[in-house]
């Protein structure tokens, strides 16, 4: 790339200074950006690429197939960008193992193009002009963070001048600049309704009230396929029936237990489960986003006691499999019309699950939107923390998380804004507050747990 500067990168950078300015970023924040786009390629991303063949390099890419086709579209995209607005010259080769310095502007100014409210002229877009998501803005700044550590081999160093040659070195796209621009990017895209906040944690009394709606007799009753019309009018409860509800209290229950993403829990097969006594089932899942080739250590799930029927996956299984007659291939599959299980072998898209989670959540007249498919995984990090009071290393053993304690994962579903308080303010210091419920398994009946 030419080091010569053109004159709208002074433009772009007053706009990013300027878009930062009107929501001020902390020095913390911009740490915990950096550390966490950092984290998300691998320790040993950083390897000598000349001396590798290419077919070696395709086979180490780290991500799946269709990961690596779109970041590169997406890569294609930003040097498009970069050379139709004059930010590079023609013959300029923007990726490379020797960025320019100005490689986190051009990421910024890209991003900003798609995303933003604002223009890298400086100018307020129109409102009916399209503005990609912040989710969107994220997967942007995942390809360059993929092509400059992977594919160039710059690994997660962040981006710093270089005390022995004064040159800046690192992986551009984990940078200070970046980090800012995306962290006050996401505050305006929260501020102006136009991203959600974090998934909302499930707890367990929302899962005991789901629980004990899908097992009232009348919805709970298998019943026998019949035509009907697709005019007749239907209650609000009617969108699923007994199968699909027991679908759904399996899924609840083996991704709040386990920790799970929900493509990681519809993928599930049956040759994944193992049943090692009448009361106890081994589940070992072939691969984690965070585990692509393996190595994922087993997950053995107990029978409850009675009182927390709601919460047991042993009986959760047994009726999922005698309700469906799955005997091989995926255990989550679509419900079709009349309340069957589909006989293809092909797993329920997370979709179509998130729409019966979230009918499910209306049938106890609680309100779907801030819930969403990580709401389980935080939920469940929240109920081992809190109820079973487990340390953060077997949380984080358990879990699959690094106990290295440099992620911050576990913090954040752990503690988070958009969770509901666990008790009101007024009784933090009130000596005269009424005992919690007691429990079953211990005979605690203080809040100090």
């Amino acid at each position: 790339m030419s080091s010569d500067i053109p004159p709208i990168f002074t433009t772009i950078r007053k706009v990013i200074r300027n878009a930062n300015e009107t929501d001020p970023v902390y020095a913390e924040e911009i740490e915990d950006d950096i550390e966490a786009e950092a984290e998300t390629l691998p320790e040993d991303s950083v390897y000598n690429v000349s001396q590798l063949r290419e077919h070696l390099l395709d086979a180490s890419k780290g991500v799946t197939t269709e990961t690596d086709k779109e970041y590169r579209r997406l890569m294609d995209q930003c040097v498009k960008f970069l050379k139709a607005n004059k930010l590079i010259k023609e013959e300029d080769k923007f990726f490379s193992k020797s960025p320019s310095e100005l490689a986190p502007v051009c990421i910024c100014s890209w991003i900003m193009h798609e995303c933003d409210e604002l223009d890298i002229d400086g100018t307020e877009k129109h409102h009916t002009t399209f503005r990609a998501s912040y989710n969107h803005a994220q997967k942007m700044r995942a390809a360059m963070t993929y092509a400059f550590g992977r594919l160039y081999g710059l690994g997660s160093l962040p981006w710093h001048e270089s005390e022995s040659t004064g040159r800046m070195v690192g992986n551009p796209s984990v940078s200070e600049t970046v980090a800012t621009y995306m962290t006050s990017l996401r505050r305006r895209k929260v501020r102006v309704g136009e991203t959600a906040t974090s998934a909302r944690a499930i707890t367990e009394e929302t899962l005991l009230k789901l629980y004990k709606f899908n097992n009232i007799p009348e919805i709970a009753k298998v019943k026998q396929y019949s035509a009907g019309s697709r005019k007749a009018i239907k209650e609000p409860h009617e969108w699923g029936g007994a199968r699909a509800r027991r679908l759904l209290t399996l899924a609840y229950v083996l991704a709040f237990l386990c920790l799970l993403r929900f493509d990681e829990v519809l993928k599930i097969q049956i040759h994944d489960i193992e049943w090692v006594s009448d009361t106890c089932i081994k589940l070992t899942l072939p691969f984690r986003k965070t585990s692509q080739f393996g190595g994922v250590k087993p997950f053995y799930l107990h029978l409850f006691p009675p009182h927390l029927a709601h919460l047991c996956p042993i009986r959760a299984l047994a009726n999922w499999l005698y309700v469906s007659d799955i005997e091989d291939g995926f255990l989550f599959r679509k419900i079709v019309s009349g309340d069957r299980v589909s006989q293809e072998n092909t797993h329920m898209t997370s979709e179509c699950f998130l729409e019966m989670f979230r009918n499910n959540l209306l049938d106890i007249t609680v309100d779907p939107a801030p819930y969403g498919t990580h709401s389980f995984r935080r939920g469940g990090c929240q109920w081992l923390y809190t109820c079973c009071r487990w340390g953060l290393r077997r949380i984080c053993d358990w879990g699959g998380w690094s106990t290295e304690f440099s992620n911050l994962t576990i913090v954040k579903y752990l503690i988070s804004y958009a969770d509901e308080p666990c008790e009101r303010r007024e009784d933090y210091m009130n000596p005269n507050r009424p005992p919690t419920i007691k429990c079953f398994s211990c005979g605690r009946t203080c809040h100090c747990i």
